[in-house]
């Protein structure tokens, strides 16, 4: 990322943009960590046919004194027929992140061993999950002119940053709080930067933008539009109808009434609060050029409400006895983490947890589409008024946030698979599994970024009068409370015999 004044970068219209530009690599990376992920699956051994007890125990008759035991005995030899196995990944187990702990944090760096009972390191995997990060980034590097090698220690770096959040995030205590990862990241590096600074060599691989809009095309395969359906009409009625009215209300609030002065600030904590927090605030960030200054108040604001709403919804839908499918509505409408509905969720119930997950997937489509909006919209009715002339449809195009493409990409290919065939999802589930574990380690290195390249002094404006705190306040109780009654529409009146969960 650039300094902290710079806007986003316009991609030139030509065909060197295809791997020269941030937003087309990425994609290029995705795909590529796509594959490589899909070629690691392996499908089960299959076991050879077994006889039939009745023909293993007509063998066992002709050499047994007592006939009417043989196809007991018969039984007794055959192995029971194994469970089926589903495809897995040969890369998985290399794939960690540092696990929980409770007093001593060198612990988040032992696993539990399934085979001998004992420790066994996590050190080797989470070496090898550098590398993997590292090889692709280092070579994109190197492509859009940044360096190859210069990049490789500052990349080290970010790795120890970013396991060093893993590991504060993982304790027992702040992990049941659902303090996540990416908050921490951006702690560690606002610390760093705002106490010795940022170092110089650390510079190129300080590309927050890259690794986060790479996750995001990961998280295209993790949105499969066949379980989107689960709920039918009343999730999509929850999670499309009341989304796009929380997003434009609040942007209309925040620059009408308060008067907020960056109209990019304000669409950004629209989106991450009405859509799905920090994934939507990064696509929409994007799409209306917003400073990074901007996406950390936006992110901020989330995450401290998101550790809020986890704790206080479930009690308050415990206290007035609130229906579980209604109450899993309301959480997955409402919430922004997807890791924070699931816990919110459980609390309730465990339908209440699967309900609410779903609706937050459901909501989690809506990514794409409000950042291509977001893209139209302030290309031709915010800079024209600046500009004072109307963009064209080429120029559109060149605002339009291209990583959005790889998201629906991989969205549509992996749906296709999961819907052709058994074994078609189980392949689509053991390649997210490890796409999963990338993306994560991707939003944590964002964020360590983000930390690293903000200075206090610059951030303090965003927050100026108080205005963002209040535009999210507002915006959150709308969406509180039009969720709360669509959630109770649908599953409590409408649809309320018809839910197939």
């Amino acid at each position: 990322m650039s300094d902290s004044s710079a806007e986003i970068v316009i991609p030139p219209s030509s065909i060197s943009a295809l791997w020269k530009f941030e937003d087309w690599m990425a994609v290029w990376v995705g795909a590529l960590f796509l594959l490589i992920a899909g070629l690691t699956v392996n499908s089960p051994p299959q076991t050879p046919d077994q006889k039939p007890v009745e023909s293993l125990a007509a063998e066992v008759s002709e050499t047994s004194a007592d006939p009417k035991s043989a196809e007991t005995k018969a039984a007794e030899v055959i192995p029971p027929a194994p469970k089926s196995a589903k495809p897995v990944s040969s890369l998985k187990r290399w794939l960690k992140i540092p696990g929980k702990w409770s007093a001593n944090p060198v612990d988040a760096f032992f696993a539990k061993d399934q085979v001998s009972g004992g420790r066994s390191s996590l050190l080797p995997a989470l070496g090898i999950t550098g590398l993997l990060l590292l090889i692709p980034f280092a070579i994109a590097s190197g492509i859009m002119g940044n360096g190859f090698v210069k990049f490789i220690p500052g990349f080290i770096v970010m790795w120890l940053l970013a396991l060093l959040s893993f590991v504060l995030s993982t304790q027992e205590v702040i992990n049941q709080y659902n303090l996540e990862y990416v908050l921490w990241g951006l702690l560690v590096g606002l610390i760093i930067s705002n106490t010795i600074g940022t170092p110089a060599f650390l510079k190129p691989a300080l590309c927050g933008e890259f690794y986060i809009k790479t996750g995001l095309v990961l998280l295209g395969a993790e949105i499969l539009l066949g379980r989107l359906l689960t709920l039918g009409v009343p999730g999509i009625c929850i999670s499309w109808l009341v989304t796009p009215v929380v997003l434009i209300t609040t942007f209309i609030f925040g620059q009408k009434l308060l008067k907020m002065e960056s109209p990019s600030l304000n669409m950004v904590i629209s989106a991450d609060m009405s859509v799905c927090g920090v994934s939507a605030a990064i696509a929409t960030g994007a799409a209306c050029k917003a400073k990074k200054e901007e996406l950390s108040c936006a992110v901020g604001l989330s995450l401290a409400f998101t550790a809020l709403m986890m704790v206080v919804q479930p009690i308050i839908i415990r206290a007035v006895g609130m229906d579980e499918i209604v109450a899993g509505a309301w959480i997955g409408g409402t919430i922004d983490s997807t890791g924070a509905v699931a816990a919110a969720g459980e609390l309730v119930s465990q339908r209440a947890g699967e309900v609410a997950v779903v609706i937050k997937m459901i909501q989690n489509v809506l990514i794409g589409v409000v950042a291509f909006g977001v893209a139209v919209y302030w290309t031709t009715c915010m800079e024209q008024e600046t500009k004072g002339s109307r963009p064209s449809l080429m120029e559109i195009w060149r605002r339009f946030p291209k990583f959005i493409l790889g998201f629906v990409a991989a969205s549509l290919v992996f749906s296709w698979m999961a819907e052709n065939s058994a074994q078609g999802a189980a392949f689509a589930d053991a390649t997210v599994g490890v796409t999963k574990q990338l993306r994560t380690w991707l939003f944590c290195f964002a964020f360590v970024c983000i930390g690293l390249e903000t200075h206090f002094k610059t951030l303090a404006p965003y927050f100026a009068g108080g205005k963002p705190l209040v535009l999210y306040v507002c915006g959150q109780s709308l969406n509180l409370a039009l969720s709360l009654l669509m959630s109770w529409l649908m599953f409590g009146v409408v649809f309320k015999e018809s839910v197939g969960l």
